[in-house]
C-alpha cells in the first residue's frame, strides 16, 4: 500500500477513535448532568437551549422537547436588565458562582435562586454556556419566616390593647405574604358567629369597611376552616362552594384568592387568619406553613389580649355600677334621715305623752318602734360616715329636725316678735354644740381602755351563754381618738358574740404582744366561706346568707349585722395608721353560707361536746396599732 493511503487510513481510524472517545466523553456528561440533583441546562451563544436535565424539569416545570432550539422565559420581567449585565459579566470573567436571583417556573412560580454559570470552549473559541441553579426558596422562606415570626413575637407585647395588637399582626401578614389585604376574624362562640375584629388593606377605606361585620360560623371558607380545623387554599372565589360574597356585597371589594388558616388555643380554635389577593402568583403550600407559623405564634398573645379587653371592659362596668350604687345610696341616705329622725323625735314625744298611762301593751309596741327606728338611724349615720366622713347623731338629728320644721318654726318666731333671723340664729348654735369636728388624738393603753370597754359591753349580751377569756398585757401605748378605739373593741367583740353558738368561748387580747400594741377578738364560731372571705373588708357586706337574714336584737346569734361595723373600721385604719387582719375557718360541719348553726351546741347534731365545737370552725381578727413614741 502506497504511503499516502497508509497515512489516510491511519488519521481516518484516529479520528473514529477520537469521535467515539468523544461519544463516551458526552455520555459520561450527561449521565453526571442528569444525576446532579440541581437544575442544569446548556445553552448556546444565541441563548437558545441545548440540554436541559432531569433535575431542571422537576423544579422549573419544562422538558427538553418544549425548549431544545428555544429560549427560556424564565427570567422576570424586572430582573431583564440585571440578567443582560450578568451575561456581560460572563463573557468577561468565563465563570460566575453563587450569584442571587429569581427566576419563573412554567406554573407561573416565582423562585429564589442561587446560580453558576461558566463559558465552554471549543478550539479556544466559546462555544455556549452551562449554568447551574439551586433552589433556595425553601431556605430563605425559613430565614424569612423565623426573622418574621422572631419580629412579631418582640413587637407583640408593646401592644396592649387587643385591636392594636391585631391590628399590628394583620399588618405583618399583608407585606410579609404580599398580599393586598389581610384580616384577623375572631370567634363569637356565644353566639356561633365570625366577627372581623381587624382587617389591613392596600386600600385603607375597604379595612375600615370590614371591621365588626359578622357571619353564621359554619358559612364561608372560615367556616370551613372552623369545622375542619384545616387551612383551606382558594385559588378562584368564583368557583368555589365555600365562598360567601356576603361580605364583597356590603363592602364593595372583589376578593379574587384567599387563604384562610385557624387560630388555635390547644384544642379550641378562637378564630382565623385570613390573606386575601395575592400579588405574585398563587397562593401555595409554603405561604399556607408561614401563615400557620404567624398563627400559632400569635395565637395565646391574642388570647390573653382578649381576656384582657374583656377584664378591662367589666371592670368599667363593675366602676360604673359602683358609681350608681354609691349615688343610690347618697340618694337614700339623704331621703331617709330626715322621715326617720322626726318619726324618732314624734315616736319621744309620744312616749312622754303616754307615760301616765303606763299600759304595758303600748309601752311594748312604743319599745319596739323605737328600737327599730333606732337601727335604721344607727344604719344611715354609719352610712354617712362611710360616704362622707361625718359622724355626731345629734347634729343631724337637730340639723334635720330644723329642716323639716322650718317654715313651721319660722311663722312661729315671726307670730311671737322674735325676728326673722331667728331660725339662722339656732341653726349656727346646733353646728357649734353638734357639728361634726375633728376627734381629738388620745394617748391610750390598750389594756386597761380593752378591760374598761369590755366591762361597758357586757351588759348588752348578758342573755347570751357565751364565754369571755381576757389576754391583757401592759406596757403598750396608742396615739387614736377614744372614740374610734371603743367602736374597733364594741364592733369586733359584737360580731364575735353574734357568731358564736351559745356554750361557746371567746378570747380577747390587748396591750403589747411580739413586740406591738394589739388588740385581737378570737371566736370559736361559724366561721366565713371562703368565697365570702375576700369580701368582708369591701363595701356593705353581711356574711349571713340572705334567706336566713334576720334583724334581730343586737349580739343575739346570727342577729343579721348590718354590715357596716368592718367597713368603717377599714377606713379608719387608712385614717389612723393601723393594720387590721382576718383569718377565718368556716365550720366544717356546715361548710356552706346557706347550712344552718342551731345557735346552741348541745342542740347541735354534729358536736357532741363543746371541744367538737371549738375544734370545727372560727375567727380571728387582729388589729394591729403603730407604738406611741411620745411627742
Amino acid at each position: 500500500m502506497p504511503d499516502g493511503k497508509q497515512k489516510n487510513m491511519e488519521n481516518l481510524q484516529c479520528g473514529t477513535a477520537l469521535y467515539e472517545a468523544a461519544l463516551k466523553a458526552e455520555k459520561r456528561y450527561r449521565a453526571l448532568l442528569d444525576f446532579l440533583p440541581d437544575p442544569v441546562f446548556v445553552f448556546n451563544l444565541d441563548g437558545t437551549v441545548a440540554y436541559i436535565n432531569p433535575a431542571f424539569e422537576k423544579v422549573f416545570g419544562w422538558t427538553l422537547e418544549e425548549l431544545e432550539g428555544r429560549r427560556i422565559p424564565f427570567v422576570p420581567e424586572d430582573l431583564k436588565d440585571e440578567t443582560r449585565k450578568g451575561f456581560d459579566r460572563l463573557f468577561h470573567e468565563h465563570v460566575i458562582h453563587g450569584f442571587e436571583t429569581k427566576r419563573l417556573t412554567k406554573d407561573g412560580r416565582v423562585l429564589d435562586v442561587e446560580l453558576s454559570c461558566a463559558i465552554f470552549f471549543e478550539n479556544n473559541k466559546p462555544a455556549g454556556q452551562i449554568a447551574v441553579f439551586r433552589d433556595i426558596s425553601w431556605e430563605k422562606r425559613i430565614a424569612k419566616t423565623n426573622r418574621a415570626l422572631f419580629s412579631i413575637a418582640k413587637a407583640l407585647h408593646k401592644f396592649k390593647k387587643l385591636d392594636e395588637r391585631l391590628e399590628y399582626i394583620a399588618g405583618e401578614v399583608r407585606q410579609l405574604i404580599n398580599v393586598e389585604g389581610a384580616s384577623v376574624i375572631l370567634l363569637d362562640e356565644d353566639k356561633k358567629e365570625f366577627i372581623f375584629r381587624v382587617a389591613v388593606f392596600d386600600d385603607r377605606e375597604t379595612g375600615k369597611k370590614m371591621i365588626n361585620l359578622r357571619f353564621p360560623a359554619d358559612k364561608g371558607v372560615a367556616g370551613f376552616v372552623y369545622r375542619t380545623k384545616e387551612p383551606l387554599i382558594v385559588h378562584d372565589t368564583s368557583k368555589s362552594p365555600f365562598f360567601l360574597k356576603n361580605v364583597d356585597n356590603q363592602t364593595g371589594y372583589k376578593t379574587k384568592s384567599m387563604l384562610d388558616v385557624p387560630i388555635h388555643i390547644r384544642e379550641r380554635m378562637i378564630g382565623v387568619l385570613c390573606a386575601v389577593n395575592k400579588k405574585n402568583g398563587k397562593f401555595d403550600r409554603n405561604d399556607v406553613e408561614f401563615l400557620n407559623a404567624i398563627a400559632s405564634t400569635v395565637a395565646l398573645p391574642v388570647e390573653n389580649a382578649r381576656i384582657n379587653d374583656e377584664l378591662a371592659k367589666s371592670y368599667e362596668e363593675v366602676r360604673a355600677l359602683n358609681k350608681a350604687k354609691e349615688r343610690v345610696i347618697h340618694h337614700l341616705s339623704h331621703e331617709l334621715k330626715t322621715p326617720v329622725s322626726v318619726m324618732s323625735a314624734s315616736l319621744g314625744l309620744l312616749s312622754k305623752k303616754l307615760k301616765k298611762h303606763n299600759d304595758e301593751t303600748v309601752n311594748r309596741i312604743l319599745g319596739r318602734a323605737k328600737r327599730n327606728l333606732d337601727r335604721l338611724l344607727s344604719m344611715q349615720y354609719k352610712i354617712e360616715d362611710i360616704l362622707r366622713d361625718k359622724d355626731f347623731k345629734s347634729h343631724y338629728l337637730i340639723s334635720n329636725l330644723l329642716d323639716a320644721c322650718r317654715d313651721e318654726l319660722e311663722a312661729l318666731l315671726e307670730e311671737e316678735g322674735c325676728g326673722k333671723r331667728a331660725i339662722e340664729i339656732i341653726r349656727n348654735k346646733t353646728d357649734e354644740l353638734f357639728g361634726p369636728k375633728d376627734k381629738p388624738l388620745e394617748v391610750i393603753k390598750p389594756d386597761s381602755f380593752a378591760k374598761n370597754a369590755l366591762n361597758k359591753i357586757k351588759p348588752f349580751f348578758a342573755h347570751r351563754d357565751v364565754k369571755i377569756k381576757t389576754f391583757f398585757s401592759k406596757g403598750a401605748e396608742i396615739f387614736i381618738p377614744s372614740e374610734i378605739f371603743f367602736d374597733i373593741i364594741e364592733g369586733l367583740i359584737k360580731n364575735a358574740v353574734e357568731n358564736t353558738p351559745d356554750q361557746g368561748l371567746i378570747e380577747i387580747k390587748a396591750g403589747l404582744f411580739d413586740n406591738s400594741p394589739v388588740f385581737e377578738v378570737k371566736d370559736y364560731g361559724v366561721g366565713i366561706t371562703k368565697e365570702n372571705r375576700h369580701l368582708i373588708f369591701v363595701h356593705n357586706f353581711s356574711t349571713i346568707d340572705t334567706n336566713q337574714y334576720s334583724s334581730g336584737t343586737p349580739y343575739d346569734f346570727n342577729a343579721g349585722g348590718r354590715g357596716f361595723d368592718l367597713l368603717r373600721m377599714k377606713i379608719f385604719s387608712e385614717r389612723y395608721g393601723f393594720l387590721i387582719n382576718m383569718d377565718t375557718k368556716r365550720c366544717k360541719f356546715i361548710p356552706k353560707d346557706s347550712d344552718i348553726c342551731p345557735g346552741k351546741i348541745d342542740s347541735c347534731n354534729h358536736c357532741k361536746s363543746v371541744e367538737d365545737c371549738l375544734l370545727s370552725g372560727g375567727t380571728v381578727v387582729t388589729v394591729r396599732f403603730p407604738k406611741y413614741e411620745g411627742k
